[in-house]
C-alpha cells in the first residue's frame, strides 16, 4: 500500500523534487547536529527524514528509468545481469 508521502511525490514535477531533495537534506543535516550536540525530544524524527529522502530520491529515479529508450533499458538489463 502506498503511504501518503509516496502519492503525495507522484505529484510533484521535476524540479520541485530537486528543490524537496534539497530541503529534506537540510533539515536532516541540522536535526542531525541538534542531535549531536543537545539530543532531541524524539529521535525516530532522523529516521523519518532519512526515509522521506529516500522516498524522493526512489521517484526522481523511477522517473529516470521511465524516460529511457528501449535500448538504454537493455543495456541496463545487461549490466544489472551482469552484476548478479
Amino acid at each position: 500500500m502506498a503511504t501518503k508521502k509516496y502519492l503525495e511525490l507522484q505529484e510533484f514535477v521535476d524540479a520541485d523534487l530537486a528543490s524537496e531533495l534539497a530541503e529534506t537534506e537540510v533539515q536532516y543535516q541540522k536535526l542531525k547536529f541538534d542531535h549531536a550536540i543537545k539530543g532531541l525530544d524524539n529521535p525516530i524524527q532522523l529516521r523519518g527524514v532519512r526515509r522521506d529522502i529516500a522516498r524522493i530520491k526512489s521517484e526522481i529515479r523511477r522517473r529516470e528509468v521511465s524516460k529511457m529508450t528501449p535500448e538504454q533499458i537493455a543495456k541496463r538489463s545487461r549490466i544489472r545481469t551482469r552484476r548478479k
